[in-house]
């Protein structure tokens, strides 16, 4: 880590949500690499030669920042050292400010912003400029990917902070006033509307274009059939997330997404949502940082239900330990363990992502969504009796957790039948006083006599085993569902705004947002749960 990068918080930038849209200067450091193509093709030129698509592929890799040059600063503080550890994931061997950092509650202003940043300047703003060429007129089936790309990267940026600046975004230079986070559901759905609509109408049609489009999706090389079938995935996904804040939206949405008329959704890893490594300078951000940094490690939480259920993806998903005191064990770092009286050489040498053995390499596509992800999405659809599931709340079970084993190459057909294997209890080889429970007696097969909380518990564990390492989306889910049941932080900083047992709901909005959109930004406070801008205020969907 470069830490005058991640310390210095020298990101200025003027009325992000609304400037930075309409292509303004300023003065940080970073905005030209991150507001302009990289190709090194004059604005004239890009437009007569459907170069300005390169805006399209900027945007796609600022979904989970890619930030290349070596450099995946942007990315360890847009997701790595929020979302990938509170999600039970991750966690890190690096005594961060002494060990009062977000992993032990203390939450960074200076870190915090980035996920924000990145959405408006990476994402919002060039796919702002794409907007602004021929492209949505001439081309609607394209443009619909944009906005299947803005919606999937928005979706995640409001589903950190709660209400953002989204329907009037780009209208001033000034400031900008934030929508509900209601609001921004609702006009996902409207513009996914919009999308999928423009899709079947090119597919349908036989319509061809008069360029490669492949040479600029980093995802399904043009076959627009498998965007249209991740756009319903999405809905999907989105439906779900609002089912305890609106149930009836959430009923119509995912039964609008599973519409077989609709064009379908992801059933098989040939559609993974996963995002290609291209680009000089470009890597894997989340593989770079546990290879080259040793910043970050596994959580003792996900450890813990790997081995507690000999789940056949354990290799796959980690590293054994590298310390000469614990060597060759399959062992996590609980979150908030690691304080000022630690040195990074303490637990560096615990479990790792497993780049060792090949599984993750610095050219590993970026994963966002999964086929084994979408069954369970169904079987939660099936478990509250929505239409369209296409199967018993089992079955999409089963498939679900099968899918993910094909995938990580992990076929094991008992697996699914275990009904006896229960998550570990955690033992720190080295402290003690980390040791704690197992903090779940779930077990894998399904019960179909099981109360619902329990099958619910069952669904959201194995799709939380499945989306692995996408952390932002493995958060969300947590924070909806309450499962899995994650261990507490070990030392919570947080000045008693952050609750241990239901762990951290959201980030604080960015200082950057204080500075320069003031006004606004006290009125979404207002939007909020309660009034109280912390990480231990819920979302507007995050129902207890």
């Amino acid at each position: 880590m470069k830490r005058s990068n991640i310390f210095s918080g020298k990101y200025r930038l003027p009325a992000i949500a609304a400037g930075l849209l309409l292509a303004m200067t300023a003065c940080t450091k970073n905005f030209e690499r991150y507001n302009t193509d990289n190709t090194g093709i004059p604005d004239n030129m890009l437009e007569a030669d459907f170069y300005n698509l390169s805006y399209l592929k900027t945007a796609t890799m600022a979904i989970y920042n890619f930030s290349g040059g070596g450099d995946p600063n942007s990315f360890q503080l847009q997701q790595n050292l929020n979302a990938d550890c509170f999600s039970g994931y991750m966690a890190s061997a690096t005594p961060f400010n002494g060990g009062r950092n977000n992993l032990s509650y203390f939450m960074m202003n200076g870190w915090n912003g980035e996920a924000f940043k990145v959405g408006y300047l990476s994402v919002m703003g060039q796919l702002a400029k794409l907007r602004a060429s021929n492209i949505p007129k001439d081309f609607p089936a394209v443009w619909a990917v944009a906005q299947i790309v803005q919606v999937t990267a928005m979706s995640r940026v409001t589903d950190i902070y709660g209400p953002i600046p989204y329907s009037k975004a780009g209208t001033s230079k000034t400031s900008i006033d934030y929508d509900s986070q209601q609001e921004v559901y609702t006009r996902f759905f409207k513009e996914l509307d919009t999308a999928n609509a423009a899709l079947r109408d090119f597919i349908s049609s036989g319509k061809t274009l008069p360029f490669n489009f492949s040479n600029f999706d980093l995802v399904y090389d043009a076959d627009f059939t498998k965007w249209l079938q991740f756009s319903n995935s999405l809905r999907l996904r989105l439906a779900m997330h609002i089912i305890k804040a609106d149930k009836a939206t959430a009923q119509a949405e995912a039964e609008k997404a599973l519409d077989p008329a609709k064009g379908g959704v992801i059933t098989t890893n040939d559609g993974n949502m996963n995002v290609k490594i291209i680009g000089a300078g470009y890597t894997n951000p989340l593989v770079f940082i546990a290879q080259n940094w040793n910043d970050i490690q596994i959580n003792a939480s996900l450890q813990c239900y790997l081995t507690g259920y000999k789940d056949p993806r354990l290799s796959r998903y980690m590293s054994r330990s590298t310390d000469a005191a614990i060597p060759s064990q399959y062992v996590g770092i609980r979150l908030g363990s690691i304080t000022s009286s630690n040195s990074k050489s303490d637990y560096v040498g615990y479990s790792a992502i497993n780049y060792q053995g090949g599984m993750f390499k610095l050219n590993t596509p970026v994963q966002l969504m999964t086929a084994a992800e979408v069954y369970f999405l169904r079987a939660e659809a099936a478990l509250n009796g929505f239409n369209n599931a296409g199967g018993t709340v089992q079955d999409l079970y089963e498939k679900g957790i099968n899918t993910s084993l094909e995938q990580w190459h992990a076929v094991d057909a008992s697996y699914v039948n275990n009904s006896t294997n229960t998550p570990d209890a955690y033992v720190d080889p080295k402290n003690t006083q980390n040791n704690i429970d197992t903090p779940s007696h779930v077990t894998v097969k399904w019960v179909e006599s099981a109360p619902l909380a329990e099958k619910q518990e069952r669904i959201s564990t194995q799709k939380w085993l499945a989306m692995f390492p996408e952390g932002q989306e493995a958060w969300t889910e947590f924070r909806r569902t309450g499962y899995p049941k994650l261990f507490p932080v070990v030392n919570n900083n947080s000045g008693n705004t952050i609750d241990s047992k239901i762990q951290v709901r959201r980030l604080p909005f960015p200082q950057n947002e204080y500075n320069t959109n003031g006004a606004a930004v006290n009125k979404a406070i207002g939007l909020l749960s309660q009034p109280a801008d912390n990480g231990g205020t819920r979302l507007w969907w995050d129902k207890p």
